[in-house]
């Protein structure tokens, strides 16, 4: 039945099981009533059968030869029903039947039903048949079948006309729910499904599938709002390379004219790489492709043991002169056991460089960015901490989306300047490719805290850790 509707297959499996439950129970009323028929056929021969035997015992004893016990029992039979049927054979010869009958083979084609029995009279074996026509049993037993194939295709064709009648009402809300997903488009994801009271599997269904296109409404505003953010942010620098490279040839300039035009757009074309760059390994990390996608030539290696505080060192070090020039001091606090993570080392420097990047650019002048490793039995926990301006209740859910900044962060044209607002996402998606979370505790003019926790491995303790120095705890970077 592939390819048929499920209305026709419905009509069709219901159809076939009533026909199998109908035939079942035509053929057990029939064989219960054949049953009944002849249990009653049988006790009647049976009394027949007593009577009989009773009274031959009594006239055997009477009468002084077999001719006129036969007499007797002629009499006695005839006071049987009219259709009654006796036979008895003694072991010395002695026979009786009544009426005349023929042979057997005939007897049986006249259709009588036949019980024996054995019994003893004046010390002598007696074998008795008797009998009756089984006519009337197999007249009502025929009308019963007779009517039972008749009524049973007769039911099972109205129930096929009610059983597809009623799927169809029961299908109905599916047709409709089609009809209304079919006029749902990327144009108006908007719309919903129109939610049946019946609180059924279709209602269910219904609030499974406008849950979904809630999603789905939600995925597309984002991946709208993602193009035009990296749209907005592409076009700025496209603008000050195509500006400085007209301006440079509108007419004949020195030669410290062109190296300032050419040294703006590298510096353009570093900041516009650096975006494409980003925006590409966050589509990778979306589309679930591996997650040495992080790391070029873009291969993938699995996961391995690193050391958290060595990524911290090297980050601390390399955002050095960002901070020099902004006035801000970093400070790392480091165990002295490893502190081991899983995953990879350049996608992890990432991560960090992201969050420390982000506290030095928000540090005031003359602050202070704390970055520490702590190991705990459930693993390893990075956190960077600043004394900034802090984070706003309305701003702290949309600190990790893209290309959102802060109202503070408008503006800001220190050095390393604003970013482009793909920090963070970064981050945060280089975490979860390493089953990492990242947690945000800040309070307006109170700074924030970055904490990063990775599950699994921890401190080692190794013999050279313990002649490590102390001087990684409260030492500059």
């Amino acid at each position: 039945m592939r390819g048929r509707s499920i209305r026709f297959r419905l009509t069709v499996w219901y159809a076939a099981v009533l026909t199998a439950g109908l035939a079942i129970f035509g053929g057990s009323i029939w064989w219960l009533l054949q049953h009944r028929l002849l249990s009653e056929l049988d006790a009647d021969l049976s009394d027949r059968a007593r009577r009989f035997e009773s009274y031959f015992q009594t006239e055997s004893l009477e009468v002084s030869s077999d001719a006129q016990l036969r007499d007797e029992l002629n009499e006695f039979c005839q006071a049987l029903p009219g259709d009654s049927y006796i036979a008895v054979r003694g072991a010395s010869g002695f026979r009786f039947r009544y009426p005349e009958t023929p042979s057997p083979e005939t007897r049986a084609i006249t259709g009588l039903h036949m019980i024996e029995r054995r019994f003893v009279s004046g010390g002598e074996e007696f074998d008795m048949e008797v009998g009756a026509p089984s006519g009337s049993v197999a007249h009502t037993l025929g009308l019963l079948r007779t009517l039972l194939a008749s009524l049973i295709p007769v039911m099972v064709l109205i129930a096929c006309i009610g059983g597809a009648w009623l799927s169809g009402r029961a299908l109905k809300p599916v047709r409709d729910l089609s009809a209304a997903a079919m006029r749902i488009s990327i144009d108006n994801l908007s719309e919903r499904l129109p939610e049946p009271h019946t609180r059924d599997e279709l209602a269910e269904l219904t609030e499974v599938l406008n849950s979904m296109l809630a999603r789905l409404e939600s995925a597309v505003a984002t991946l709208a709002q993602f193009a035009a953010d990296a749209s907005h942010e592409l076009r700025t620098p496209l603008s000050v390379i195509r500006t400085s490279a007209e301006l440079a040839l509108r007419r004949e300039r020195p030669a410290e004219s062109y190296r300032d035009a050419l040294r703006e757009v590298a510096g353009e074309a570093v900041r516009m790489t650096q975006l494409v760059e980003d925006l590409l390994l966050l589509a990778r990390n979306d589309a679930a492709l591996a997650p040495a996608s992080l790391v070029p030539p873009f291969t993938a290696p699995p996961f391995i043991p690193v050391d958290a505080r060595d990524v911290i060192r090297d980050v601390c070090l390399e955002l050095q002169w960002l901070a020099e020039a902004r006035g801000v001091r970093i400070r790392s606090e480091l165990p002295a056991a490893p502190a081991l993570v899983s995953g990879h080392r350049l996608a992890l420097h990432r991560l960090f460089l992201a969050v420390l990047d982000n506290a030095v650019k928000y540090s005031p002048r003359d602050g202070e960015v704390l970055a520490s490793v702590e190991c705990a039995e459930g693993g390893v926990a990075v956190s960077i901490q600043d004394r900034g301006p802090g984070i706003s209740p309305e701003d702290l859910p949309h600190i990790f989306q893209r290309f959102y900044r802060a109202s503070r962060a408008r503006g800001d044209d220190g050095p390393g300047g604003g970013g482009h607002g793909l920090g963070l996402a970064l981050a945060q998606s280089i975490a979860r490719t390493h089953g990492a979370r990242i947690e945000v505790h800040g309070q307006p003019g109170e700074g924030s805290t970055f904490r990063v926790r990775f599950t699994g491995l921890g401190a080692v303790r190794q013999p050279e850790a313990e002649a490590e120095s102390a001087a990684h705890t409260s030492k500059p970077a």
